[in-house]
């Protein structure tokens, strides 16, 4: 590996580690601050008992989302600083608006929540958690529009004096058509995830306490719901990336050819030349366009566009990367949900989930957190070899005399830190699990004997 692919799995690598915390935090943030409404508005001790440890867990969370996202960020200067240098000033705005909100809004108010409890007024004090519901949204769409930049360029002009990118229009940069897609998906994907994890804590914890048998039941609820906005918002995020990018949704297929009424292979032996696929008619023609009879341009055609266009140079993805991490997606999302739908019905009207189902319940979050990182997966490869896509490519954005023993030993570093990382909050999580979730009373201590004289 030269220090290209090596910078590029670095910033994989933190990227997405960092990407297990987000979709998490979006998603309990909003749980939390819909059971504290719900509390104030029912007085039902148990909404009040599960918003304190959905709370506790969106903590945890939080604070290991906010360390990685800093070395995330970090990544745009110390690998990719020549990409930086010339667009930095278009999606610089969204990183510092999202550290902005990350940091002083959400951080904030989330501790005034933490210890404002019994010392807030219960309307105020339950308005900060959803201060930070909302800034954990609002942070998703500002850097979802950062790399939406990146997957279809929008809002900037080129400065003759400078030779760099000047931002034109902040508002046109939010509003690109793919964040436009791309950030109800990514909320989606969000409430499964999040969805997924009470889910299987509620299940792990079945027999300790009744509440969590109404946690589990909630997080069914969210991941199932969030599975079918998945579905949904996924339609319509792949005919907004076919029109900005077609080779993307070319290389999910391996379509080689520009094909009408194209087949989409739910089984195949694997591209770029497959002896064997099980495909359903035009259902690659409908997800690119919504028309079974549409054609679908090629791999081999969109190179040859691509060459006249931009030069010389291979403008072809890794096929195979693209093609399973899309299906691997669909897939896994898509057996989450049913997973869900399945402990829904089983424990419908107060009935016991039989034991074969809640053995396994458990793992569930491994479900959508994977389904999640391979569709991001597919995102950034299936873009190569741009890192804007007609603007620059990914070797002409890398650091200037950035060497592979430095890329190496930051790497090492930021696994052995993430490790760490990982272990500590897969402790804490299992730790504020196994509390009870409604409180215990105190021990009356006797009184103490009269003494006579």
């Amino acid at each position: 590996m030269d220090v290209l692919d090596l910078t590029r799995l670095q910033f994989a690598v933190v990227t997405i580690y960092h990407y297990f915390f987000v979709p998490l935090s979006i998603s309990l943030a909003a749980t939390a601050a819909g059971l504290q409404i719900a509390w104030l508005r029912t007085k039902k001790d148990q909404y009040l008992h599960l918003t304190k440890f959905v709370g506790k867990l969106l903590i945890i969370t939080f604070a290991v989302g906010v360390v990685t996202g800093l070395v995330q960020e970090f990544q745009f200067g110390m690998g990719w600083s020549a990409f930086a240098k010339f667009y930095g000033d278009v999606f610089g705005p969204t990183l510092a608006v999202e550290g902005m909100l990350a940091f002083f809004l959400e951080a904030t108010f989330l501790a005034l929540w933490y210890f404002g409890w019994d010392r807030l007024p219960r309307l105020v004090h339950t308005a900060t958690i959803v201060i930070v519901a909302i800034g954990t949204t609002i942070s998703a769409f500002v850097i979802l529009a950062g790399n939406s930049f990146m997957q279809n360029p929008v809002a900037y002009a080129m400065d003759p004096s400078t030779g760099r990118a000047r931002l034109t229009s902040f508002t046109d940069l939010l509003l690109n058509k793919v964040n436009m897609a791309a950030f109800p998906h990514t909320l989606a994907g969000a409430a499964m995830v999040g969805g997924a994890l009470l889910m299987g804590i509620g299940v792990w914890r079945l027999r300790a306490d009744d509440g969590f048998r109404v946690l589990a039941r909630l997080g069914a609820w969210i991941t199932a719901v969030g599975g079918a906005a998945v579905a949904i918002t996924g339609d319509t995020l792949g005919k907004t990336i076919t029109e900005v990018n077609p080779m993307k949704i070319a290389a999910a297929e391996a379509l080689y050819h520009t094909t009408a009424s194209a087949p989409f292979s739910i089984v195949a032996s694997g591209p770029p030349l497959p002896s064997f696929a099980i495909k359903i008619p035009w259902l690659l023609s409908f997800l690119a366009t919504g028309s079974p009879t549409a054609t679908v341009q090629g791999i081999d055609n969109l190179q040859q566009q691509y060459a006249a266009t931009y030069g010389p140079g291979s403008y072809i993805p890794m096929v195979p990367v693209a093609f399973w991490t899309f299906r691997l997606m669909i897939g896994i999302g898509t057996l989450a949900a049913l997973v869900a739908v399945l402990y829904l019905w089983r424990t419908r009207k107060g009935r016991t989930a039989p034991r074969w189902l809640t053995r396994w319940l458990p793992l569930i979050p491994l479900l959508p957190a994977a389904a999640n990182t391979f569709g991001w997966v597919f995102t950034e490869t299936a873009r190569q070899p741009w890192l804007a896509f007609g603007l620059v490519k990914t070797a002409d954005g890398i650091s200037p005399g950035l060497t592979s023993a430095e890329v190496i030993a930051s790497l090492i570093g930021f696994a052995v830190v993430y490790g760490v990382l990982a272990v500590l909050w897969l402790k804490l999580v299992r730790h504020t699990s196994n509390q009870p979730l409604t409180p215990t009373a105190a021990p009356v201590a006797a009184p103490e004997p009269v003494p006579v004289y």
